[in-house]
């Protein structure tokens, strides 16, 4: 069995590619931050997955993600191998996305890209976006927070 299922923010917009065959076919390539549970003195607070997303879900990523979102992702690990610039084979680990989703809200979303754009705080850098919010359940809390009653199914 091989499954994924992983839970982070988008490091970067996806990069958009379309394959170059008779009927194109959309490639979306991301990188997704994930938060580790237990964290160590010294050691990074989160690991960097690599996604390629194909088709009706590359075209998904396209439109719809951007830097910094939560999204909810499950696929399947893949290695595939390169020659670099120097004849070195390179290997690569990616996850080939099945399945993905929005793990918050647009107007969280927005709220929180908004609030971050007018700090002046030194964590500006590029991944100012992920670390804002580096706890999952701040992320549920969310969600929760924007959902009115409307929303529930029952």
């Amino acid at each position: 069995m091989n499954k994924v299922i992983l839970m982070g923010r988008l490091t970067r917009d996806p990069e958009i590619r379309y394959s170059q065959s008779e009927t194109p076919i959309a490639v979306a390539r991301y990188s997704l931050a994930v938060d580790r549970r237990f964290k160590r003195d010294g050691e990074p607070d989160a690991d960097f997955f690599n996604c390629v997303a194909f088709g009706k879900q590359g075209e998904f990523a396209e439109k719809y993600l951007k830097k910094g979102m939560l999204i909810c992702i499950c696929g399947r690990l893949q290695n595939r191998s390169y020659d670099d610039q120097n004849g070195q084979k390179r290997w690569i680990t990616e996850v080939i996305i099945e399945e993905q989703n929005f793990g918050e809200s647009k107007s969280a979303y927005e709220s929180r890209m908004k609030k971050n754009n007018t700090s002046d705080d030194s964590n500006s850098s590029d991944n100012s976006s992920y670390s804002s919010s580096n706890n999952s359940n701040s992320a549920i809390n969310e969600l929760i927070d924007d959902l009115d009653d409307d929303d529930l199914p029952f």
